[in-house]
């Protein structure tokens, strides 16, 4: 029960904290969005809803692609993943947390907190060992059958993404390009850290 409880912790922590990051992200989409959000913005300015709609659906198609493509790596964290992100980033959307542009220096800021707070939520939530990401469970399902690595396969997935996004009319910019080279890097180093963090938690004795 200790397991699950601190588990599930991270990996929801993690996600409301992931939602945030987009929707700070969204706030100063001007200087550029990660590729996946580029999709999902385009998707949102020619058809309606909501972005966090669009996140959830295409999350949802990818989850049924990876089940056929290769299904191992779907499960419970998967499907929740695709079904939390999108509405919490709404959620923060609706609230007016996030800033809103001010076409200043001070946007740039936003985005440099965006990324980092998206990294660190990645490895918060996968820490949680609850279950991989839609995109992540594509991207590997993909790269196990294509028989390419998983950093040669997320190249070519997202490069696709992004085209779709750009054709559709998505924002792309300069900081399009460097959000796997800073998140990914975070992304590493926080993973260790909430995996180290997780097991202490969990084998941590209760003092009577």
């Amino acid at each position: 029960m200790r397991e699950k409880v601190v588990s599930y912790s991270f990996f929801f922590l993690g996600l409301l904290l992931f939602g945030f990051a987009n929707a700070l992200a969204v706030k100063v989409q001007y200087l550029g969005l990660h590729p996946w959000e580029v999709l999902n913005v385009a998707l949102f300015q020619k058809l309606g809803f909501t972005i966090g709609t669009w996140s959830a659906i295409v999350g949802l198609f990818f989850v049924a692609v990876s089940w056929f493509v290769n299904r191992k790596y779907i499960n419970i964290g998967t499907f929740l993943n695709a079904l939390l992100v999108g509405p919490f980033m709404d959620m923060f959307l609706w609230l007016d947390i996030p800033p809103s542009a001010t076409n200043t220096p001070f946007d740039y800021i936003n985005l440099a907190c965006s990324v980092i707070i998206a990294g660190i939520a990645g490895g918060m939530y996968v820490a949680g060992g609850v279950g991989a990401g839609p995109r992540d469970g594509f991207m590997l399902a993909v790269s196990e059958r294509v028989k390419l690595s998983v950093s040669r396969t997320r190249i070519l997935v997202e490069c696709v993404i992004l085209a779709i996004g750009y054709v559709l009319g998505g924002p792309i910019f300069i900081a399009t390009f460097f959000y796997t080279f800073i998140m990914s890097p975070i992304f590493q180093v926080t993973l260790r850290f909430f995996q180290r963090l997780r097991m202490q938690l969990i084998e941590q004795r209760v003092e009577v």
